[in-house]
């Protein structure tokens, strides 16, 4: 039986997140904890089974909510005023902290999914990030993200993100599958950063003060593991992302579904039991 605690973590502004922390199973712990940052829309509780998993491997692990999503939205969804830079700015940080707090640790690992995984340039505290596995992390650029989610993406970020924006005061994601409601302004720099190669650069000046820009800063190590039928991290978006860190150590590693006895992984499957044979290979990057 896993053991968690739930936790409700401070950000600099005030907001508070809703956390749950796993701590190791083994009387000696990894020396790095584990931060695991959700993808866009997609709540915590996805994440249980495979936190209680690498809690079993030896590392204390933590998983939150980002602001206006799931545990960490306090008002109605219209009201809420969170954005994606709140998450890179806010409350990625607060969670390091929270965790090294927990842990006596003097780094944190990330392992972030998508969006999760996207942020770090944007980190102020980056420096107390010994590494990043992003797991289908890629920068997401709409022109090379295929197949039925190609179709699909255009439409969500350029018809119902507007038209959801004025009409129910939020990004309607959830009815076609794309993971629970987002505040308005997540919905909104969503479509906008992944509109152009970079992601969240392109917020650089505008929503971000330059100063406040960390890619080049970065020199922790960072691997992409992607599925090669992911269909938003392609190998360009994947390399897109990259690029994006010039002087940290970085690595991708494609997964093709088939080697490693699956019809489908795609975006969303990596994290799920019945793709638990692929945990291992998140691990071995966690831990090399």
């Amino acid at each position: 039986m896993s053991e968690s605690k739930t936790l409700t973590i401070t950000c600099v502004d005030g907001y508070p997140l809703s956390a749950v922390f796993y701590p190791s199973a083994l009387a000696d712990s990894k020396p790095f904890p584990v931060l695991i940052c959700p993808a866009t829309g997609i709540v915590k509780g996805f994440y249980h089974h495979f936190a209680t998993w690498l809690q079993q491997q030896g590392y204390d692990t933590m998983v939150f909510d980002f602001r206006g999503i799931g545990g960490s939205l306090h008002e109605p969804l219209r009201q809420s005023k969170a954005s994606i830079v709140q998450w890179g700015q806010r409350d990625i940080p607060a969670a390091i902290d929270a965790l090294l707090a927990q842990t006596s640790a003097e780094k944190v690992i990330i392992v972030g999914h998508s969006a999760g995984g996207q942020l770090l340039g944007i980190v102020p505290n980056y420096d107390k990030v010994a590494k990043v596995v992003a797991v289908s992390g890629s920068t997401g650029h709409v022109k090379n993200i295929r197949g039925r989610t190609g179709f699909l993406a255009p439409i969500m970020f350029n018809v119902i993100f507007p038209i959801g924006r004025y009409t129910v005061g939020y990004g309607p994601t959830n009815k076609i599958g794309m993971g629970e409601n987002l505040p308005k302004d997540v919905a909104r720099e969503w479509a906008q950063f992944c509109s152009k190669p970079g992601y969240v650069i392109n917020a650089i000046g505008k929503q971000i003060d330059p100063s406040q820009d960390f890619h080049s800063k970065i020199k922790c190590p960072i691997t992409a593991i992607w599925a090669t039928d992911d269909d938003i991290a392609s190998e360009a978006n994947v390399k897109d992302l990259i690029r994006l860190y010039p002087n940290a150590a970085t690595d991708i590693i494609p997964l093709e579904p088939k080697k490693h006895g699956h019809k489908v992984i795609g975006h969303m499957l990596m994290f799920k039991r019945s793709h638990q044979n692929l945990w291992p290979i998140i691990e071995q990057q966690i831990a090399a």
